[in-house]
């Protein structure tokens, strides 16, 4: 099976959903992986037929597919603390409701779990997206958080998303975790942790972005290898570090992206950091099948230049592996 190239459209929501489709049929993309904020997919209105065929027939009628949805920015406050004024400007107004955090909390849950009733309307198997986390805001350490912190953190994720994950286990949907700083799962142990925490249930798996593991010094290659029985969905994007000069930080020093002074900055696929060629070889070796989703984020680059550059770029890298050994043709036999 080919993997389908597809193009994500978070960073296009500012657009209507018929013109990002236009653009990415009329570059050659197989698919989107659709956002749900703009006017791309609201997943309240996951049971009126008549909104969800006619966002079918635009994928239609562009010669599109969809294999994945997205809901990374309500995740995000199923379980952030503070909740506060950066919530607000990512949040629909039926979300935010009054601003009281609880109900902000809540509201994102139940919107989670209409995510997950939608992308079995259009007949996706996976949703990707972000959690949360209420103790992100301890990663610095001081003033010290103690172990009991830090484990009360990981419960609240337990405790919020397994009734998500409940209904994500009847319409027959997997959840696929984005590891990102800022969530419960940011990096190698924390996933292991975070796995541990909802009892390796396998509604819950991981949605591999290797941009967010480039400029913590992971190796996204081994994360895939040993994460392989997680990996439900892939993010194409990509991140340069400029750290040699003994002056940048790793931790981006409240600084603008594509500000030179910045430790690093996500940058359009394949200009960056990332071992591609690696790492397209290791999905072949743990034989992942889903789509390869193009998330286009480069302060840098114009976004109608970077995103049909990447697809090419993709085209050029994502080889399939052989049907048999080369060194079968060695036999006589």
């Amino acid at each position: 099976m080919t993997r389908p190239i597809t193009l994500f459209t978070g960073q296009w929501a500012d657009l209507p959903f018929e013109e990002v489709a236009r653009l990415a049929g009329q570059w050659g993309y197989d698919g989107l992986e659709i956002a749900c904020w703009g006017d791309h997919l609201d997943p309240w209105r996951w049971d009126d037929d008549e909104y969800v065929q006619g966002k079918k027939a635009v994928l239609e009628k562009n010669g599109l597919g969809v294999w994945a949805i997205s809901n990374h920015l309500k995740g995000q406050a199923v379980c952030d603390d503070p909740i506060d004024q950066r919530h607000r400007e990512i949040l629909s107004d039926r979300v935010w409701g009054d601003g009281d955090p609880e109900g902000v909390r809540q509201r994102a849950a139940e919107e989670l779990k209409n995510t997950a009733r939608l992308a079995a309307k259009l007949g996706v198997k996976t949703v990707t997206g972000f959690t949360g986390s209420s103790i992100w805001k301890y990663v610095a350490m001081f003033p010290p958080a103690s172990q009991a912190m830090v484990d009360a953190g990981y419960q609240d994720f337990a405790d919020r998303w397994n009734p998500i994950l409940d209904v994500f286990d009847e319409v027959g949907v997997r959840f696929a975790h984005e590891v990102h700083p800022s969530e419960i799962a940011y990096d190698y142990w924390t996933t292991v942790r975070a796995l541990e925490a909802i009892g390796h249930r396998e509604a819950f798996g991981l949605n591999w972005d290797p941009s967010h593991m480039v400029w913590q010094d992971i190796d996204p290659v081994s994360f895939l290898w040993d994460f392989k029985d997680r990996i439900y969905n892939v993010h194409v994007k990509d991140t340069k570090k400029r750290m040699s000069n003994g002056r940048n930080g790793r931790l981006g020093s409240h600084l603008a992206w594509a500000d030179p002074r910045r430790g690093w900055d996500f940058i359009s696929t394949g200009h960056g950091d990332v071992p591609w060629e690696n790492a397209f070889r290791m999905l072949n070796a743990i034989d992942y099948q889903g789509p390869l989703s193009v998330e286009w984020e480069d302060a840098g680059m114009d976004r109608l230049v970077g995103a049909p550059e990447a697809l090419e770029f993709v085209k050029r890298l994502a080889f399939e592996a052989p049907d048999a050994a080369f060194d079968s043709a060695f036999s006589t036999k």
